[in-house]
């Protein structure tokens, strides 16, 4: 697969990756109805046998989070790579520290005992990149001060325990408001880029270029609307979806068909075609997600469909702000 540098981290990553905040998840529904993250229902092999077939499938980058499962999603990640040993040495792996299932902890005793954790959790000596995640509503002096969660993360860079620090927020005003302070190497954006969803180009993709941050996209697929097409009773979680939206995707997957092209390939790659996003990060509960999107990152696109997709790029209000 292609890969791209990860701005100033120098990393070069896959264009894709895998997203395990809902891994192990059996059926797209059991991700909305069960928001409650303690309640939600897992299942520890399902997880596992997903990671393994994207590692099998060629996956060379998975990025976690502490809050993910409750940290099972880590232990998950921990298992597969007991199961592919050789992955360890290339795969690139990447969590986040500071929200929990508990609550949120950017204390800095609080993210070095986060990071201590995941490491545990999945085997690991060291981590390629740890996001500061979720600091919606914290005091970003706080956030960034020496005595704060940054503070642990040097820290923690300097001992050679993590190589890089990012920021990590599934809100764009906050992630904005990081990326622009310039402490950051990389930074997980969500609900702000996809072929519906174009926040990004606002504000988010200037300040990242003026300070040379990767950009790792999530939610490149709109909880699996730009996988598949509009499904009847399907849910989607923290999506609002109008009939015009829904129109709108449609019509985008019939140009696809025309081309015989699958419209996860399109959605994922053209998220990529910018040159400050270096991959982006589709979530996989189960093993059949894994495999296609890594397969969705190998396809190739004839420049006729980019062409005739521009058109059709339009944004949509559809995330729901949490």
């Amino acid at each position: 697969m292609r890969t791209k540098r990860l701005g100033r981290t120098e990393l070069q990553v896959p264009i894709v990756g895998i997203g395990t905040a809902f891994v192990g998840v059996p059926t797209q529904n059991d991700a909305v109805v069960e928001v409650d993250v303690e309640g939600r229902r897992l299942d520890m092999e399902l997880g596992v046998q997903t990671l393994v077939r994207a590692i099998d499938a060629g996956c060379t980058f998975i990025d976690t989070a502490v809050l993910y499962g409750r940290g099972m999603s880590e232990t998950m990640i921990g298992e597969a790579l007991r199961r592919r040993p050789a992955a360890k040495d290339r795969v690139i792996i990447t969590t986040k520290a500071g929200r929990s299932h508990r609550g949120y902890d950017f204390s800095y005793d609080g993210i070095l005992r986060s990071v201590e954790g995941s490491l545990e959790r999945m085997g690991l000596d060291r981590l390629r990149i740890v996001y500061i995640h979720d600091a919606m509503g914290q005091p970003i002096d706080e956030v960034l001060s020496d005595q704060g969660a940054l503070g642990a993360l040097r820290r923690l860079q300097r001992q050679g325990v993590i190589e890089h620090i990012g920021a990590a927020c599934n809100n764009p005003p906050t992630n904005l408001k990081y990326i622009r302070t310039g402490e950051f190497d990389a930074a997980v954006i969500a609900d702000c880029w996809s072929l519906i969803n174009h926040i990004a180009e606002r504000e988010i993709f200037a300040e990242a270029a003026k300070h040379d941050v990767g950009l790792v996209g999530a939610t490149p697929l709109e909880r699996s609307l730009l996988a598949t097409g509009p499904q009847a009773d399907t849910m989607y979680l923290n999506r609002i979806f109008p009939p015009e939206c829904l129109d709108h995707v449609s019509e985008i997957q019939r140009l696809c068909l025309s081309y015989d092209v699958p419209m996860v390939a399109v959605a994922l790659q053209w998220c990529t075609r910018h040159p400050q996003v270096a991959s982006v990060i589709p979530g996989a509960r189960v093993p059949e997600e894994a495999e296609s999107s890594m397969q969705a990152g190998e396809v190739a696109i004839p420049d006729e469909l980019w062409d005739d997709l521009n058109p059709l790029l339009r944004h949509f209000d559809t995330a729901v702000d949490v």
